[in-house]
């Protein structure tokens, strides 16, 4: 029995132009929605994410608290839930799947939200990673409904060299001679291991590997957390969904729009709600420099850094020392 519900949204036009029939939204809520409907809080996944790993996020003792707020996790589209080319029909399964941007997963959130729920006023948007890019298309798409965003690891627009580490991703798995051009017949296994480590060097930081912090997660030796991690990770998932999912974030840009038609600072002055950004100080590749600037063209913003070893990983949940700061920064910024 699954532990989410979706929502049909219809067929949808994409932003690109594509129409994608049929198309559905997998979400989980916890709590419940008050009578004002005023108690919202929404926290989109993130790449190769699911409802269930947002959850560290959620507790009765955390500033996300489920007896106090009304909080949705809705899931990205291609990631195995929502609509994606492994849950899709001909002729848009697998690799002809379209591409679907921010755009598309913010609006598909948006008709989740106001036509399900009738909710009109959002509280908090927060998120990591891709989650956060969807914050801040949150921000810029809908400032009338949203009183606060907390992007964290993420930023309001891949550049360049993160547009490049998710294509040396893509590139790894599709050197898998199963992976046939998006119709493999079986998963294209070592592709999604080079995937992995692919990735591997971006996720964390130099000092972790340096330091050996991956011992703390029960690994003895570099080899043995690549090759019983790293090479594992991506397993369980649909190539041709990763390949999405990587795809909406190499063309993340709140301002690839035809009003602000490229004016990333013109797209990042409409978020005028308060916003809490905190990049990991150790980011590689969604780094603190590029939170800054985000931060230094948006009216109300707040630039956090979250002083971290962990470098992109600071924000899975898994280091608890970095959960607990973000959930404080999160709680102080509740109660403004």
């Amino acid at each position: 029995m699954n532990d989410y519900e979706t929502y049909n949204l219809g067929d949808t036009l994409l932003q690109s132009g594509q129409q994608l029939p049929q198309a559905f939204i997998a979400y989980k809520t916890y709590g419940n929605l008050n009578a004002a409907k005023d108690n919202v809080i929404v926290v989109p996944t993130w790449f190769a994410g699911i409802h269930t790993d947002n959850e560290w996020l959620i507790g009765t003792d955390k500033a996300l608290d489920p007896s106090r707020y009304f909080i949705i996790v809705p899931n990205m589209l291609g990631n195995g839930l929502s609509s994606s080319p492994s849950n899709t029909p001909a002729p848009y399964d697998k690799n002809n799947f379209p591409l679907i941007s921010m755009y598309d997963n913010v609006h598909a959130q948006h008709q989740l939200i106001t036509q399900k729920f009738g909710i009109s006023k959002i509280k908090l948007v927060v998120g990591w990673s891709l989650g956060a890019m969807q914050v801040y298309q949150w921000g810029t798409s809908y400032p009338e409904m949203v009183e606060r965003i907390a992007p964290f690891g993420g930023t309001a627009k891949s550049r360049p060299h993160t547009q490049l580490v998710f294509e040396a991703m893509i590139a790894a798995l599709q050197a898998d001679s199963n992976y046939k051009n998006g119709r493999y017949e079986r998963p294209p296994v070592a592709g999604l291991a080079a995937m992995g480590r692919a990735y591997a060097p971006w996720g964390f930081s130099q000092a972790y590997y340096l330091e050996k912090l991956y011992q703390s997660e029960g690994y003895d030796s570099l080899k043995s957390y690549v090759e019983d991690y790293w090479d594992q990770v991506f397993l369980p998932f649909d190539a041709n969904d990763l390949i999405t999912m990587l795809r909406t974030g190499i063309y993340g840009d709140i301002s690839d729009n035809p009003v602000d038609d490229g004016n990333f600072e013109q797209a990042l002055s409409k978020i005028t709600a308060p916003a809490l950004v905190m990049p990991g100080s150790s980011d590689l590749f969604f780094t603190p420099e590029d939170s800054s600037y985000d931060a230094q063209h948006m009216p109300n913003a707040v630039y956090q850094p979250v002083e971290s070893k962990w470098g992109h990983c600071f924000g899975i949940g898994a280091n608890e020392e970095d959960s607990l700061v973000i959930d404080r920064h999160l709680k102080q910024f509740l109660e403004t």
